[in-house]
């Protein structure tokens, strides 16, 4: 009995993938701020924290970063574009991200995959625009929804 308690202790203590981004910041020294500026034109100003995934992120305050393969590193449905004075402060990408982006519709030199981007302080005043649209195989008007 002692070890069934202990196990169910160890999984309720897990963090789901992109629970994370759900919790709010401890204290403003955590806060990072992110203006997201979706197809349309619509700014989002969106509070993050250090160590948040920008996909989940998005997910939390609705704006419309599809992610279909939830930051597995697989599609390019969480394609953005990094404000310039930007790219620099992030981590370069990895092969397999720029093999994917290369198959991402509207690509640009400062195209990113948002699920590939984990806040930083450095990263405070982030700004990222959301192309006009990125490749996925939903038809009849869906739109995915966190799960």
């Amino acid at each position: 009995m002692k070890n069934l308690f202990i196990l169910l202790l160890v999984c309720l203590s897990v963090t789901f993938h992109g629970e994370y981004e759900w919790q709010d910041p401890k204290s403003e020294e955590e806060v990072v701020n992110v203006v997201v500026g979706d197809k349309d034109g619509n700014k989002f100003n969106v509070r993050g924290k250090i160590g948040d995934n920008l996909l989940y992120l998005s997910k939390r305050f609705e704006v419309q970063m599809e992610g279909a393969c939830e930051a597995s590193l697989a599609c390019t449905t969480c394609h953005i574009y990094v404000d310039h004075e930007f790219l620099d402060l992030l981590p370069e990408a990895t092969e397999t991200e720029e093999d994917l982006l290369d198959q991402a519709p509207f690509l640009k030199e400062n195209s990113r995959l948002g699920c590939q981007i984990i806040l930083n302080k450095q990263l405070d005043g982030l700004k990222v625009t959301l192309p006009a649209a990125t490749k996925n195989f939903y038809v009849d008007g869906h739109k995915p929804t966190p799960h």
